[in-house]
């Protein structure tokens, strides 16, 4: 029988960890790759699952993110709630569930604050998150490098697409107007409203069809 090997970002999305987890997991002794002659990681699929290696003892907390960007995406948010709850406690883990409202482009929601002091203070062993873009719209990618700094297990349940992405997005799209007409005009000039409820319904009418 043939083994089959995995590269590191294949590895990583069989066990649903960043390749910075994989690769402290090999310095820890946790998880050894084979090495190509060239110097690149193997994994050997037939020895790797996420229970082998991802439900371990961790005596730092978990903590399950979820987020929307509107009110109107209130069911959405109890969803990912529900999501990350069922999944974390399959797992056997103590979770804590943070949750925000607010757009992805937003860095200064309270939960996320919340988020990212936790992980800096190093209380924080895994975080959880359905979706990629839960976390931040753009810079998801820096806050899992302080993730692997602080030594912080990432999980993404879903790889795939996530169903509210385009509401987000037109959430994301006219927050970003709505700052840069406000600079330009001001935010209470007549002009500047113009432009955000231009916006607004062209975003809107897009979003219908």
């Amino acid at each position: 029988m043939m083994i089959k090997f995995l590269t590191i970002g294949e590895a990583s999305e069989v066990l649903g960890v960043t390749p910075g987890t994989l690769r402290r997991w090999e310095s820890s002794g946790k998880l050894i790759p084979e090495r190509t002659q060239g110097g690149a990681r193997r994994y050997d699929a037939s020895k790797i699952s996420q229970t082998t290696f991802v439900d371990t003892p961790n005596p730092r907390k978990t903590i399950a993110y979820a987020r929307v960007s509107s009110h109107d995406q209130k069911n959405d948010l109890e969803q990912q709630k529900q999501v990350l709850e069922m999944y974390c406690a399959t797992q056997g883990w103590t979770f804590e569930v943070i949750s925000d409202l607010g757009s992805g482009m937003n860095y200064h929601k309270k939960g996320l604050k919340q988020l990212l002091n936790e992980i800096i203070k190093g209380d924080v062993g895994r975080l959880v998150i359905t979706h990629k873009d839960r976390l931040l719209r753009f810079g998801a990618e820096l806050v899992f490098s302080i993730c692997e700094a602080k030594q912080v297990e990432v999980l993404i349940i879903n790889k795939g697409e996530d169903t509210s992405f385009e509401e987000d997005l037109a959430t994301d799209v006219l927050e970003i107007i709505t700052v840069f007409s406000a600079r330009l005009y001001g935010s209470r000039s007549r002009k500047n409203a113009k432009i955000i409820e231009a916006v607004k319904k062209n975003v809107t009418d897009i979003y219908k069809e």
